[in-house]
């Protein structure tokens, strides 16, 4: 696009109905990022586009493999678990993005890297020895709980013995 058609579009007012128009904004957005369905669809929404407009525009994105809720899913699982997030923390972080539902729930099933990226975070917070103490496995516990982390990865990676533990908790 022209610096000079790109400020035209820019400078004027937005007419809802105008579907060229919106197509541009939302082929410009995703020349930068990843986007899932639900965040484009609001930011054409807040733009001023009709949702008469939008709705038929993203799913001729979708058609043509431009839009992707999969692919944009596993991009955000890959890269929130390696920033040492866990399984429930990027559940909610992806409902925020409008994704929820069975695939999700299959995705973040099968991902296999959650104790991998578990133990780093551990270890660049607390070192890579074990907590020796009760104190010091509650903090660290904590600490895991917060980034997303399940009782039963915690559990593993903290060295508890989980057919003991889950002995206590049933009595």
């Amino acid at each position: 696009m022209t610096s000079k058609r790109h400020n035209a579009l820019v400078g004027r007012p937005v007419e809802p109905l105008d579907a060229r128009a919106a197509r541009v904004v939302a082929l410009d957005a995703l020349a930068r990022r990843d986007y899932a369905s639900e965040d484009l669809r609001l930011k054409l929404i807040e733009k001023g586009y009709d949702a008469a407009v939008v709705s038929p525009l993203l799913d001729a994105l979708r058609d043509e493999k431009l839009l992707d809720d999969r692919r944009y899913m596993e991009n955000f699982v890959a890269y929130h678990a390696a920033r040492g997030q866990g399984p429930r923390r990027v559940r909610l972080d992806l409902r925020r993005h409008g994704l929820h539902g069975a695939l999700v729930e299959e995705y973040l099933g099968d991902y296999a890297g959650w104790l991998a990226h578990l133990q780093k975070a551990r270890v660049k917070k607390f070192g890579a020895e074990l907590p020796k103490n009760y104190a010091d496995r509650q903090l660290q516990g904590r600490f895991l709980s917060y980034r997303g982390f399940t009782s039963a990865q915690i559990r593993m990676a903290l060295g508890f013995d989980i057919e003991i533990d889950s002995e206590t908790e049933e009595t």
